[in-house]
């Protein structure tokens, strides 16, 4: 194997865990805001909540828009975080010859 192909290996699957960190923040934010926890007036969270926004809308904004919310409960950050998943496990088996959902 090229020795480049490791540390290639190693910043897409980095990439992939820091966007799932990401998607979780922004439903943790979401439920804050909802419940009140947090003021959405406040500047600060105000900014956190349109970077969360704007990093995850590009790929939830697609998803949310095959599979709408269901009773007011928005499924699509499961989605995402399980296709991402399974595009992780895919990339890493593919490239390292080993069985699809193997370690």
């Amino acid at each position: 194997m090229s020795s480049i192909v490791v540390p290639l290996l190693w910043l897409f699957n980095t990439v992939i865990t820091l966007y799932i960190w990401v998607i979780l923040a922004m439903v943790i934010m979401s439920w804050l805001t909802a419940f009140n926890v947090v003021n959405a007036r406040n500047p600060f969270v105000a900014q956190v909540d349109r970077a969360l926004f704007a990093l995850t809308n590009p790929v939830m904004g697609p998803v949310r828009r095959i599979i709408p919310s269901i009773g007011g409960l928005d499924i699509s950050p499961i989605i995402v975080v399980i296709l991402l998943e399974f595009v992780r496990r895919l990339v890493n088996s593919l490239v390292l010859g080993s069985g699809l959902f193997g370690f």
